[in-house]
């Protein structure tokens, strides 16, 4: 159900309004939509005076409002366009809810329930930077759920940067004005020089130009163009090293007839849970309690706020599968019922630890 509600970034309110209905169909108080379509929901625990834990999946998807969201089934996979990112992940929010519901059981703690928007792309964690504010001073650990992500724990955040780079000439007819200065000419020379820088490995630093556009026609010397860059590294020196190259390369190509501007359109901060840490510790012992070998993993996460801000925080997933972002992205339906056990024990352990049990 929740698949089928076209969620793209900034335009998640028919699912947050979804799931806002489920959250008060099993009972959970305060349940509410902020400004950004962020759903919150506060399951009452045991000790009223406790920190509280926060658990959070993200609403949105990378695929336009339009998409085909139809389904194929074949034996125990599924295959539709952000079933596993995030829409396994909002689900096993409120699975969390039915079931402790359901079982009278009462955690150790209160739980707040959040589903975020904004997570994705251009979205630059902005439903968590508002959730995390506003819960912050109530709050002494985060879980934050991802459908693909069963086995690992995410307990480092990388930094992301991502810059919206524009190009601007006067422009003319390729013919009469051959060799005056071309916003695409110039943007594909920047872009030439970006590809062939070579970042460091360790920490692992990336970049990608994810989108380009620009132009008025195919025979007009283009005045303007653009496109997109997302960097990325473990390390915030690294990556601000890595930007100051980009800045350094379009210095080199604009004159006074090729302008350039940059515009910083995302800035995801980096934070990391160190590994001895009991929480990160608690999730592993639980995925060995289910026969699975977890592994530690470094990624751009809901998480990354709290990292950042200091807070014990990991993100953990609930099944497996693939080709996320793409529309044959698919998910593995015989680790689901492990996925859950995992992330209902490790609420419980979780709420106990913060209630100091």
């Amino acid at each position: 159900m929740i698949q089928r509600i076209p969620a793209p970034t900034f335009q998640e309110a028919e699912r947050a309004a979804y799931v806002a209905e489920q959250m008060k169909a099993f009972g959970l108080s305060g349940v509410e939509i902020d400004d950004t379509n962020n759903v919150y929901g506060l399951l009452p625990g045991a000790n009223q005076d406790a920190m509280n834990l926060m658990i959070s999946a993200h609403l949105d998807t990378v695929f336009p409002i339009n998409t085909d969201l139809t389904i194929k089934r074949e034996h125990e996979t599924i295959y539709g366009p952000g079933l596993g990112d995030n829409s396994m992940g909002v689900a096993s929010l409120l699975a969390i809810v039915h079931y402790l519901r359901d079982t009278r059981t009462l955690p150790a703690c209160n739980l707040w329930l959040v589903a975020t928007t904004r997570e994705e792309g251009l979205g630059d964690l902005g439903g968590m930077k508002i959730a995390f504010e506003r819960l912050r001073n109530c709050v002494g650990r985060v879980i934050n759920l991802e459908g693909l992500a069963y086995g690992s724990v995410y307990n480092s955040g990388i930094a992301v940067r991502r810059l919206r780079i524009s190009a601007n000439a006067d422009g003319g007819h390729s013919w009469l004005h051959f060799g005056r200065a071309s916003a695409i000419h110039g943007l594909i020379d920047l872009g030439a020089r970006i590809c062939a820088l070579q970042p460091p490995t360790n920490p692992r630093t990336t970049y990608n130009i994810g989108m380009i556009g620009g132009g008025s026609s195919i025979n007009s010397v283009a005045a303007e163009a653009r496109m997109w860059l997302d960097l990325r590294s473990e390390s915030r020196t690294a990556l601000s090293e890595l930007e100051h190259q980009v800045r350094e390369h379009i210095a080199a190509v604009q004159h006074d007839a090729l302008r350039f501007e940059v515009e910083v359109v995302g800035d995801r901060p980096a934070g990391a849970l160190a590994a001895s840490h009991t929480l990160v510790q608690d999730s592993l012992d639980v995925l060995r309690l289910l026969g699975v070998q977890g592994a530690l993993e470094a990624g751009s996460t809901d998480a990354n706020i709290p990292l950042a801000a200091g807070y014990p925080a990991i993100t953990i997933g609930v099944t497996t599968g693939g080709n996320a972002h793409r529309l044959d992205e698919y998910i593995d339906t015989s680790s689901v019922v492990d996925g859950l056990k995992q992330i209902l024990t490790l609420t419980l352990i979780s709420a106990e630890r913060i209630a100091g049990l």
